[in-house]
């Protein structure tokens, strides 16, 4: 997110691209043959790109990712990335330029989502400056970022009936909120505060407080203090299934802002919505280096 609040990013890189009807409709047999950097800006001027590629467009290195015309990489203190892409209907325009991620401190958290382990979470750097230079006016800024990844043997839609998470900076670092429901009836309700040298507490945050949904009316909860209701405050991605937004709320006495996420997974598992998705999710099987 900028300083000033009034833009944002995010980009993921996929080996396996959870999210497109592609990967879904080939059976998810071979995730590196639907792989993807999916990047969108939020704000004036915000494009959204979702490209599933195939496996010539793929190639890694210990501290490389390359997707076709992008890439992420690690130098050692901060994860440089490289982004050309060309935003999805109804928006055509390439998105081209660097993002870099510099963590004040690298994290040893790792936590499990399931009791088998079939599906990790691990956030290498909660609390992180960002730098934003993409080739369009007004996109030159700078903020706080973060940086984390998610690993899974099985689809999320297996195991997952709804989750919300959240990362909010604070004054000591960040704290990060995973609540999500299991479909074996169990859930995970978990709030951690790492601090400016990556060092993590479980910490009892206030309990999950509903607020208005989104656009596609998709639920959304988050932690706050008591008489307090969160409140979102810059509009991301709305999808019939996810709602990513900058949401203010209170936890523990501090007023915080930051990015929060929705996913409902009963929606996304309905093959009725795969179609829809593939609007945005362009496919491109052949890459040639």
């Amino acid at each position: 997110m900028s300083a000033c609040g009034t833009k944002a990013v995010s980009v993921i890189g996929f080996i396996g691209s959870v999210f497109s009807p592609w990967y879904k409709w080939s059976g998810r047999r071979d995730p590196a043959n639907h792989c993807c950097i999916n990047v969108a800006t939020y704000g004036k001027g915000g494009r959204f790109t979702m490209t599933d590629r195939g496996r010539d467009a793929l190639r890694t290195s210990v501290d490389t990712l390359q997707v076709g015309p992008s890439e992420m990489h690690w130098d050692g203190n901060k994860l440089i990335i490289s982004i050309n892409e060309i935003s999805s209907l109804p928006l055509v325009s390439r998105v081209r330029g660097t993002i870099t991620v510099t963590p004040k401190a690298i994290t040893s958290v790792e936590l499990a989502l399931t009791e088998d382990g079939a599906h990790i979470w691990r956030p290498f750097a909660p609390d992180s400056d960002i730098s934003v230079a993409l080739e369009a006016e007004g996109w030159q800024w700078d903020g706080h970022g973060y940086f984390d990844a998610n690993f899974g043997t099985r689809a999320l839609e297996t195991d997952f009936s709804f989750w919300t998470w959240g990362r909010y900076p604070t004054a000591a670092g960040a704290t990060c909120i995973y609540d999500a429901q299991r479909r074996d009836g169990t859930v995970i309700d978990t709030a951690i505060a790492f601090d400016r040298t990556g060092a993590a507490q479980l910490i009892d945050a206030p309990p999950a407080v509903p607020f208005k949904r989104s656009l596609w009316q998709v639920k959304r909860t988050t932690r706050a203090d008591v008489g307090v209701v969160p409140k979102q405050v810059l509009p991301m991605l709305d999808a019939p299934f996810y709602s990513r937004s900058a949401v203010q709320t209170q936890i523990n006495g501090e007023v915080v802002t930051g990015v929060h996420e929705a996913l409902d997974l009963d929606r996304f598992r309905s093959p009725f919505l795969k179609p829809m998705l593939a609007c945005r999710v362009p496919r491109r099987a052949a890459w040639a280096w």
